[in-house]
């Protein structure tokens, strides 16, 4: 086991060197190093400025995912179950469309986060409230309702962006966030992310024996004594959370989410304790690879990071379908 995690780590070490090597001009080793050192040249500044900060909120951004991806998957006792399936990632995107579109008055790099971050707990807490008032509080019942409330969040986003747009408004702006993008924070925001990212992990990692239990099958879990209403409830909020501080930093960027844990739980197996580390690890690895690939597959053009996600894990996703239907 203890090479696995140094497998994952090393791998997100090269990771992060190829991320810093990537874009329009590539970087050599010296150059990184040199970078990385204080050098005070324009290229060295670039890397060290610019490559560095965007990079280490990739990786933050993938491991957020990774999380909610294992959180969900355990909650929902399915793995196909991926992080948006709450409706948390059209309620955040809803809130972003606001804040590019609308103006409030308040500085841009401030507001998109907040209100993205704020959309998305109202919409898990609105999935809450119709699995309740259906009296469906199971997590089939939640599955249902959030997959309703998304549709609806998503015909609401496309109407909000037909309607706040004008001439002095690019749509680009909120189509480019709603298909995912690691934007470069300052060492502030990335701090900020940082503190988050640890704290989304805390939290996630005291779901894990509950996971475990509910494994078992809500039965089962209940004559282990764990409340099964109660615990589903708090760990959709907590998934929720982990992927709306994902969807601020870093837009929608879709099936991490649900590749991350598979391959986790191919490496460390099932049991949470070390599946949630693990998958944490695995989606930080995708996304600083993917976000490299991004930036330097078309120069001077940038693809969207959700593009390069999706092509990626549709043939991912549609192998995991097959496999399920065949068992």
């Amino acid at each position: 086991m203890i090479r696995v995690w140094t497998t994952l780590a090393a791998l997100l070490v090269v990771a992060i060197l190829l991320g810093l090597a990537a874009g329009h001009d590539w970087a050599g080793p010296t150059e990184i190093v040199r970078a990385l050192s204080g050098d005070l040249s324009l290229d060295s500044r670039l890397i060290a400025d610019w490559r560095l900060p965007r990079v280490l909120a990739a990786a933050g951004v993938g491991a957020l995912l990774g999380l909610g991806g294992c959180l969900f998957q355990g909650l929902f006792r399915n793995p196909l179950a991926e992080p948006y399936l709450l409706g948390s990632a059209g309620g955040a995107a809803i809130g972003a469309t606001v804040a590019l579109l609308v103006p409030l008055g308040i500085p841009q790099h401030w507001l998109l986060p907040v209100l993205a971050f704020l959309g998305a707990w109202g919409a898990t807490l609105l999935v809450l409230g119709v699995s309740r008032v259906a009296g469906a509080v199971d997590a089939a019942g939640l599955l249902l309702a959030g997959v309703a409330v998304a549709a609806v969040l998503g015909a609401l986003r496309s109407f909000l962006m037909l309607a706040l747009s004008d001439e002095t408004v690019s749509l680009q702006v909120v189509l480019s966030w709603t298909l995912g993008g690691i934007q470069t924070p300052g060492w502030g925001g990335l701090a900020l992310l940082g503190l988050l990212t640890l704290a989304c992990f805390l939290v996630a990692q005291r779901t894990a024996r509950g996971l475990d239990l509910l494994g078992l099958g809500e039965a089962m879990a209940h004559g282990f004594g764990l409340d099964v209403k109660r615990f589903v409830a708090l760990a959709v909020l907590v998934g929720a959370a982990v992927v709306a501080v994902a969807v601020s930093f870093g837009g929608l960027v879709a099936f991490v989410g649900l590749a991350a844990p598979h391959i986790a739980r191919w490496l460390v197996g099932p049991r949470h304790g070390r599946l949630i580390p693990a998958s944490g690890l695995v989606g930080a690895i995708v996304v600083v690879l993917a976000d490299a690939i991004a930036r330097s597959a078309l120069p001077p053009a940038e693809v969207p990071l959700g593009l390069i996600t999706a092509v990626a894990g549709g043939p991912f996703f549609l192998i995991l379908l097959a496999r399920r239907l065949r068992a």
